[in-house]
């Protein structure tokens, strides 16, 4: 496959996630999908219809704002892109109750190519960084005032 076509199908899959689209999500996979998100309990998910429950899932607990990516890197088959993802959290990510709160954290996902379609997705994410931003204290709004 061309980068062009890797990236076509990469972006098709990135927008459909920031839409909250879990359809869209994996209407780009092949039908033997492997979608592993490293430190998943579950391990990874195998076939669209593991893959279609994964982002359902996750389309409740996480809403993505922005995904910026910050190095691309291309190989034959493969795209290897590390981004900075920033979303809210209104369920739980990580095993972590989100309450609400917005994060950003590193990404790398890691893209496999077959037939036209992405066979294999592999993401790493920074846990530590969601952690400490979904488990810090609270801080109170302060009110401004003029200085005098």
């Amino acid at each position: 496959m061309t980068t062009a076509e890797m990236e076509e199908l990469i972006q098709a899959h990135l927008s459909a996630e920031e839409r909250g689209d879990p359809e869209g999500s994996v209407a780009v996979y092949t039908d033997d999908i492997e979608h592993d998100v490293v430190g998943d309990p579950n391990g990874p998910k195998h076939g669209i219809p593991a893959a279609l429950d994964f982002y359902r899932q996750l389309c409740k607990d996480f809403r993505t704002e922005s995904e910026e990516r910050t190095h691309t890197y291309y190989s034959d088959d493969a795209v290897t892109m590390e981004n900075v993802m920033t979303g809210t959290v209104p369920g739980s990510f990580l095993g972590i109750p989100g309450n609400g709160r917005r994060i950003t954290f590193r990404i790398l996902h890691v893209f496999e190519f077959r037939d036209g379609r992405i066979s294999r997705e592999n993401v790493w994410l920074d846990g530590a960084a969601v952690a400490a931003q979904l488990t810090a204290p609270e801080q109170p709004l302060r009110r401004w005032s003029p200085p005098r």
